[in-house]
């Protein structure tokens, strides 16, 4: 018998398709999610949520009757609902009423779509269905969380490509990203997050996933809330995306860079974060840690040469992680460093990395590390 959860799914309808399109694609790497616009047929199957982005006052326009109908149907079933706000007020309390007062959320905002979303579903059905890849992206015998990782993946690999386009990442695919790495960190713990984000041999996507694991688990161990877990993961998912900007011969070079190659690695700094400044939803903490992730408290670092006092925390904290993942990630240039081995490194760098907060990261370090015995340390500069 064909399994009936294989319909659940959450229904996005939406006046506005190229919106639509990218908001869904987030969602589906999570979530389930099918599109309609106002006046198609309404889905069959399961919704176990709905999403509208669709003007209020499209119920005194054409389509009002379909409208009333889709609210009426989503009042009489109980069914989640996250009404995305146009900016009226007005209209967005009429829409709230329409709807069965569901939840309103400004699209641009800090909450995040799709983890609200993923909350409100939980919080009246229990877990939501997962979002696994389907047969054609499926290894044979891949688990969920390799599923994820994939899919983790290949999203990277676009928020790089747009990058390299000139275009800022699409806030929903972060937004899905970040969902996916605090969901699998959470629920595997970094070790195995760890193994399967080095099963993809794509150098620079698998550090931004692993520094973002990292983040992820060091949110866990300061007991951060989810709302602060969601933000260094984030940021750390984001802190390197100027690298798309940088030629590959440089980023791949298989030896040492000359002081000419090094100013240009060096930019992508502060590319990502004027990159990211084109979209307004990227707050000033994300750009902050993508412009001054490589700023040491002694004032050694770059672009800018700041010192403690002038570095914030968010910054800090994904330094730390960064750092921890260059040192232990396989590079063209020279093997991977151990956990023992980078963490003997990051301490003799307190002086340039926040002391309090490394002590903190300590047991990070030791469930990224499992069962491993210490190596002499050797120096290397992450760039």
């Amino acid at each position: 018998m064909k399994d009936r959860s294989q319909n659940r799914f959450v229904c996005l309808v939406s006046d506005r398709r190229e919106r639509a399109e990218r908001l869904a694609h987030g969602i589906d790497l999570v979530l389930p999610c099918r599109v309609i616009e106002p006046n198609a047929p309404l889905p069959t199957g399961q919704p176990v949520a709905f999403v509208i982005d669709i003007a209020a006052d499209r119920a005194e326009a054409d389509g009002g009757i379909w409208i009333e109908r889709l609210a009426g149907l989503i009042r009489a079933r109980a069914i989640p609902c996250l009404y995305l706000a146009r900016g009226n007020t007005a209209q967005d309390a009429a829409a709230s009423r329409l709807f069965g007062a569901p939840v309103v959320i400004d699209p641009h905002g800090s909450a995040g779509i799709v983890p609200t979303l993923r909350r409100l579903v939980e919080a009246t059905q229990g877990a939501p269905p997962s979002r696994e890849a389907g047969p054609s992206e499926r290894s044979p015998g891949a688990t969920a969380p390799q599923a994820r990782v994939g899919a983790a993946t290949r999203l990277v690999t676009r928020l790089f490509d747009n990058a390299a386009a000139g275009r800022p990442p699409s806030v929903e695919e972060v937004e899905a990203g970040t969902t996916i790495v605090l969901d699998t960190v959470s629920e595997i713990g970094i070790r195995a997050w760890l193994d399967l984000v080095w099963r993809h041999d794509i150098q620079v996507y698998q550090h931004s996933l692993s520094v973002a694991g990292f983040a992820a688990a060091f949110a866990g161990q300061l007991g951060f809330s989810y709302a602060d877990r969601r933000r260094l993961a984030r940021a750390a998912l984001l802190h390197d995306v100027g690298k798309a900007l940088i030629p590959l011969a440089i980023l791949n070079k298989p030896g040492a860079l000359t002081p000419d190659e090094m100013r240009i690695m060096r930019a992508h700094a502060a590319l990502g974060a004027d990159l990211l400044a084109r979209e307004a939803a990227f707050g000033p903490e994300i750009l902050d840690v993508v412009r001054y992730h490589h700023e040491r408290l002694d004032g050694s670092g770059y672009p800018e040469g700041l010192t403690a006092a002038r570095i914030g925390d968010l910054v800090r904290l994904v330094a730390i992680c960064d750092v921890h993942s260059a040192l232990t990630e396989r590079r063209v240039y020279r093997a991977p460093m151990t956990h023992a081995e980078a963490f003997a490194v990051m301490e003799a760098q307190a002086g340039q990395l926040d002391p309090d907060l490394l002590r903190a990261y300590r047991p990070v370090v030791a469930r990224a590390a499992g069962v491993e015995t210490g190596q002499p340390a050797r120096q290397i500069d992450p760039c």
